[in-house]
């Protein structure tokens, strides 16, 4: 059973930072390309970074010099640092997962998905 665990969202100030952590378990971490995708209330799920198995990555333009994703092969985990957090980032941000080589950026390719932590930030 795959599972996506993730953690370390909360509250903070605009201009501070968090790092959000999610753990898999239940699949073979390395074959995965990973996502990070947020969402606003009353918004759409939208697309913020993605990295592949063997670490190409991506970020979405809103969120380019401020979030970088990054994994860690050995604790079965992928990171999402968030820098320069504005009120605009506020959202519950969720951590993908699919069998590829692709970076994917579309939600819809993804095959498992964490239940999300809630990020807000306070201006």
């Amino acid at each position: 059973q795959v599972r996506l665990v993730e953690s370390g969202g909360g509250l903070v100030q605009a201009g501070g930072s968090l790092r959000l952590s999610c753990a898999a378990s239940g699949l073979t971490f390395s074959w995965y390309g990973m996502g990070w995708f947020r969402q606003a209330p009353g918004n759409e799920r939208e697309f913020v970074a993605a990295i592949t198995r063997s670490g190409r990555s991506t970020s979405a333009e809103s969120v380019k010099g401020r979030f970088t994703i990054s994994r860690d092969t050995a604790k079965n985990t992928v990171y999402l640092q968030m820098n320069s957090l504005k009120p605009e980032d506020t959202a519950v941000y969720y951590c993908a997962a699919r069998n590829t080589i692709a970076l994917v950026t579309s939600a819809q390719e993804y095959d498992f998905w964490g239940q999300g932590t809630h990020v807000t930030v306070s201006s």
